[in-house]
């Protein structure tokens, strides 16, 4: 037998080795969807996005500043949005502005999603070509980033919002950040 011949098997054990190192790390907590950002701890980017909704206004960097801002990233196209959008609501009035940003959307289809799911935005803006979110960094909706008073990202949510998320990292990092 040629040594030629025993590379296919070396490369599948490797491979194997990795997926089982992989599920141990899985099991161990360590998510692949825990991917960190390279912008905590630096200024927001310039943005300056226009409203999603008719009437209202839009949404740019200078309005980051004085206050603690959440920033989420959703879509009306994205299911994992649907599942955290009903948890929103549970921020309103605890210290930040909740800011939505609609990513990569058609503006039509984000208003019916609003309205047919409620709004629990305290500002809106639509990012038709996903500019903004390529500058803060993000993979894929829903991205949620917690940002100080000076405009600074602190924290970055990389898929759903839940319960536990809200309690024990969105509001005593919102009750910091406030003080």
């Amino acid at each position: 037998m040629n040594k030629l011949s025993l590379l296919p098997l070396a490369f599948f054990t490797v491979l194997v080795s990795f997926f089982v190192y992989r599920l141990v790390l899985i099991e161990r907590g360590n998510m692949p969807k825990d991917i960190p950002s390279v912008m905590i701890s630096k200024q927001a980017p310039e943005f300056n996005l226009p409203p999603l909704l008719k009437n209202k206004a839009g949404f740019k960097t200078a309005d980051l500043k004085g206050k603690v801002t959440l920033v989420s990233f959703f879509a009306s196209w994205c299911v994992d949005c649907l599942a955290e959008h009903r948890y929103l609501a549970d921020l309103s009035g605890k210290g930040a502005v909740l800011a939505g940003i609609d990513y990569k959307d058609v503006s039509a289809d984000g208003q019916v999603w609003l309205k047919k799911n409620g709004n629990p935005y305290d500002v809106i803006a639509i990012d038709r070509d996903g500019q903004t979110g390529i500058d803060f960094g993000v993979y894929g909706v829903p991205e949620t980033y917690l940002i100080d008073k000076q405009g600074v990202i602190r924290y970055k949510q990389t898929g759903p919002i839940t319960p536990d998320i809200i309690t024990e990292k969105l509001l005593p990092l919102i009750k910091e950040l406030n003080k």
